[in-house]
């Protein structure tokens, strides 16, 4: 089992840019898949991006391609999510999550082990 934490969200900027990471302890982040996904205040749990176990492919969410980049540190057991651009609708709480099955990356339902999150505001 694998825990996770998120760090590096703040208040920022629109234009402005910032990096969230995912500390895992417990097992090694090569082990899973991972992804970001973020949930905006009275919305849905969406995918913002992937990145396959061995990091050689990645996917995003139409609303974040080209301006964020998630990527991962196999030696310090830490997953990113660079942001870049940031508006205002980016505003919300992003969580990290882990699975071992591979599947549809948008589907929440097939993640393993999440994070508690962490808030991202982004002010115009």
């Amino acid at each position: 089992q694998v825990q996770l934490v998120e760090s590096g969200g703040r208040l920022v900027q629109a234009g402005g840019s910032l990096r969230l990471s995912c500390a895992a302890s417990g097992r090694t982040l090569s082990d899973y898949a991972m992804a970001w996904f973020r949930q905006g205040l009275g919305t849905e749990r969406e995918f913002v991006a992937g990145i396959t176990r061995s990091g050689g492919s990645t996917f995003y969410a139409n609303s974040v391609n080209d301006r964020f980049i998630i990527s991962r540190d196999s030696a310090k057991n830490v997953l990113y999510l660079r942001m870049n651009s940031l508006k205002p609708e980016d505003t919300a709480v992003y969580y990290c999550a882990a699975r071992t099955i591979l599947g549809d990356w948008w589907q929440s339902a097939g993640y393993d082990y999440w994070g508690q999150g962490i808030q991202v505001t982004v002010s115009s």
